[in-house]
């Protein structure tokens, strides 16, 4: 059963505001998704167009009105800026899972933000969506988003070998799961197994 949409939420954290993309984020989704430093390790090429965009923005509403997921956009609580976007895709509401995603602008890493961002969105997918597990993937050299997952209490499950070819590029991911009942919805630390 696939719901007819799925209610896109406007989450606020300390320092963040994640909410549903709008027609005017085009430019600055587009300076992210095309640099080339920020998506090193992202499994698509960077952008060439800007109208890929526009398709992004147009692809958000459809997951929501599909009830498959929803993507938001992060500002910075103080002054607005984008500095990203997370975001929940493959919602599967019989089994209860969904997917986690994220990308963010290369002045913004360092400083919790994605942390921050995917905690909010995790807090709303397990109280309001239900789920009972998220699973994320992560290119195996980039060390910082495997620490930002294991911090909100990911499980490292395997690794998928020689699953992505960019560029000609052959590389490894991890995969990464979260059982409702490891959850932490603060920054505390998991109990010991």
């Amino acid at each position: 059963m696939t719901p007819k949409s799925l209610p896109t939420p406007t989450l606020h954290t300390a320092r963040l505001r994640l909410r549903p993309f709008d027609d005017a984020d085009a430019n600055d989704l587009f300076a992210l998704h095309s640099n080339a430093y920020v998506l090193r390790y992202w499994d698509a090429p960077p952008w060439r167009e800007r109208g890929r965009a526009e398709r992004f923005i147009t692809a958000c509403r459809q997951m929501a009105e599909g009830g498959t997921g929803a993507r938001l956009a992060v500002d910075r609580g103080s002054g607005g800026a984008f500095i990203g976007w997370c975001g929940l895709s493959r919602w599967n509401p019989d089994y209860r899972s969904a997917s986690l995603g994220y990308c963010f602008d290369d002045a913004a890493w360092g400083h919790g933000y994605a942390t921050e961002a995917a905690r909010a969105l995790l807090r709303w997918a397990f109280d309001t969506l239900d789920l009972n597990r998220v699973q994320a993937e992560t290119d195996t050299r980039n060390v910082a988003s495997a620490r930002v997952l294991e911090k909100l209490g990911f499980v490292r499950e395997g690794t998928l070998r020689e699953d992505c070819v960019v560029n000609g590029e052959v590389s490894d991911s991890w995969v990464y799961g979260l059982i409702r009942r490891e959850w932490r919805p603060s920054s505390e630390p998991l109990p010991a197994r």
